[in-house]
């Protein structure tokens, strides 16, 4: 019997009976650690558990156009950093049917934004802390931390997550919180001034426990603006 053999019972109705959404991996920086932007599930198979921000692509919009209505709507954000990552299509990822995801990252400023309350709870929490989610949303969630790390390597993303206004010791904190790992602070500030991303504000920092650093912000001349969006 050939393979395909079963196609021949299929109509063309059965093809247009899969749903389409778009998850949100939306990361942010807070108190040295980067977190993740989630929600706690209703659905009873998941009830209670975390799971990311998602919706299915409704039939008069776009990918793009979802993936920016549920921030618009979670954070009040529009105007964020947005990528589009991977595709999801287990058979049984979803108990309600047969549902294809397409995954986004994004990068906010925790500061800037106001979450969007709802029934469920919504809450910043620190990527390394989370161990189970609802749906294949873990394995989401880890796709786009790994994406996200091989961005920072050589594109200025970072500086989404950031205030205008920062220090070298908040750089690096965010640098080693994305990378899970520790940073020599000689090296990675020599880096940095190589790569010209950084411009002196000529500032110090103002009520900190520490010693006050220097402020910088992003070298907007160099790259036009705080990168927004890539394809």
């Amino acid at each position: 019997m050939s393979r395909f053999s079963h196609l021949g019972e299929l109509s063309d109705k059965d093809y247009f009976r899969i749903a389409l959404s778009v998850d949100c991996v939306i990361f942010g920086f807070e108190d040295d650690e980067l977190k993740v932007l989630v929600i706690k599930c209703n659905i009873k198979e998941y009830k209670g558990k975390w799971s990311l921000l998602g919706d299915l692509v409704r039939p008069d919009e776009d990918l793009e156009g979802a993936s920016y209505r549920i921030l618009k709507e979670r954070t009040g954000l529009d105007d964020v950093y947005l990528e589009q990552v991977q595709t999801f299509g287990k058979v049984n990822r979803h108990p309600a049917g047969r549902v294809i995801t397409i995954a986004n990252f994004s990068l906010v400023n925790i500061k800037d934004h106001q979450l969007k309350l709802s029934d469920n709870e919504l809450h910043w929490h620190p990527v390394n802390d989370i161990s189970e989610m609802a749906f294949d949303h873990k394995e989401i969630l880890s796709t786009c931390l790994e994406r996200l790390r091989e961005k920072v390597a050589d594109h200025p993303v970072v500086f989404n997550l950031l205030p205008k206004k920062f220090s070298l010791r908040e750089l690096q904190s965010l640098y080693e919180s994305i990378l899970n790992i520790k940073l020599d602070r000689r090296n990675f500030r020599k880096k940095f001034f190589m790569m010209d991303w950084l411009v002196d504000l000529d500032e110090l920092e103002q009520d900190v426990p520490h010693r006050p650093g220097k402020l910088y912000k992003f070298n907007q001349a160099k790259f036009g603006r705080k990168p927004k969006k890539v394809s």
